[in-house]
Parts: structure tokens; sequence; C-alpha cells
């Protein structure tokens, strides 16, 4: 679809990538770009549109859909990671918390912009995913386990709304240089360049981005993802948690 003229929502727009889909889709000829975040007035820049949303609670959700009737591109990008552990967690609130926000959060705004969506002739839902849908860093096991029930209801929802036209495309990327990822040092994406990858990927129709080299190597690996991915992961959770002795 054409982004030029088009309108869109954005959850999460007031930071990190959230603020880069924004000004991608302004820079690429977008008419509107509504901001959907809890706080209206952490959205600065003047080009955006403020709209009061936590993707957490189904009213403010509702209310969304009703006030941004004119949709035709949705972007779920809001997203919340806990560094939290199966296990080695305290408590499973982090679990709970991801959940909500990156599984229930995102299923609540695709079905309530569905028709809006239909409407307004189809456009596209874009679903912010992970390399983490694929496989699971055991610091931050729960917040994997969110990206890959995400990754299961993009799937869902693409072949549901096939028919009323809508294209829905699943953006999985590695670590990138936001706040969320502000504590892990490790080369990080630059947000721009996966916004960039995101606005080509709705003009061209595709359905699925791999952003960087290390997300497409882990979902090449999946048939051999026992033998080749998780090792890894093993010997850096013994090294960080080694076995106490009885």
């Amino acid at each position: 679809m054409r982004i030029q003229g088009a309108v869109a929502l954005v959850t999460g727009a007031n930071r990190g990538l959230g603020r880069a889909f924004a000004s991608a889709l302004l820079d690429s000829g977008a008419r509107t770009v509504y901001a959907g975040v809890r706080d209206p007035s952490s959205v600065t820049d003047p080009r955006l549109f403020p709209v009061r949303l936590d993707v957490t609670d189904p009213g403010q959700v509702a209310a969304a859909a009703a006030q941004c009737g004119d949709v035709g591109i949705l972007i779920n990008n809001a997203g919340a990671m806990r560094a939290s552990p199966f296990i080695g967690a305290p408590t499973t609130d982090g679990a709970r918390n991801e959940m909500e926000v990156n599984y229930f959060g995102m299923l609540s705004l695709c079905r309530e912009f569905a028709p809006v969506l239909e409407r307004n002739g189809g456009g596209a839902i874009v679903n912010m995913l992970s390399a983490a849908s694929w496989v699971t860093p055991t610091a931050t096991g729960s917040y994997a386990a969110s990206k890959a029930a995400a990754w299961s209801l993009t799937n869902g929802v693409r072949v549901e709304l096939h028919s009323q036209g809508t294209l829905v495309i699943a953006v999985h990327a590695g670590f990138i240089d936001t706040e969320m990822a502000a504590r892990v040092h490790v080369a990080k994406l630059d947000p721009d360049d996966v916004a960039r990858l995101t606005m080509a990927a709705i003009e061209s129709g595709t359905e699925e981005v791999l952003a960087d080299d290390e997300t497409r190597a882990i979902k090449a690996a999946l048939p051999t993802a026992l033998e080749t991915l998780y090792p890894p992961i093993q010997a850096h959770w013994d090294e960080r948690h080694p076995r106490r002795s009885s």
C-alpha cells in the first residue's frame, strides 16, 4: 500500500523505536500520524497527534479506535521487557506485565482496529516482534515467551484479515538502540534503520521484516535450534548461575 497520504496510528510513539516509526511515516508522506501514548504530554513532536492510549486498558483501546476512525496503518510498537527469567524471578509479576502489554495489548489493538481498517480499504497492521520470538535468552525468558505469543498472534491475524485486504507485517529484530535495551551492552540496531525497512515493507506488501543478520541467522537455525542455538545460551546461564554444591 502507499504511505503517501495515509493516516497511521503508532503505539508507544513518544520515544525510541515508536518515535522513529512515526517520523518515518511522516517522511514517507503520511497525512496524519496519531501517537498512542499513556501520557499525551510526553509527545513533543508537533507533527504528531497525541492520543491517550494504555494498550492494557480495553476502554482506552476502544476509545482510540473510535477517535481514530480514519486510520489505514496501525503500528503495534508499544512493548515491555522486565528482564525476568522463568524460575529465577522472585514473582511472576514481570511475566504477567509483559504478556499484558506485548500479547494482550497487541491483540486488543488488532481486534478494535480490524473493522476500522476494513472500512478504510484494508490498510496494514505492523506488529513489532523480536528475534526473541524464536529463541529464549534465559535472563529475559518471559519477554521471549510474550514475543513468541505475539508472533503466533500475527500469523493468525494475517489469515483472518486476508479477505478484507489487510496487509499484516511481522517485524523481527535483535537489540535496538532504545531505552528498553539500555542495560544491554552489545552492538545495537539504529531505530531509524528498522523504521525505514518497515516503511519499505508496507510499500512493497512484504509480510515479514528480518532487520539484521542475527535475526536472519536465528530464523534459519530454527530446524536445529536445540543443537545450535541453545548450547551457548546454556553455557552463558551456567556461567552466571553456577550450581551450588549440596
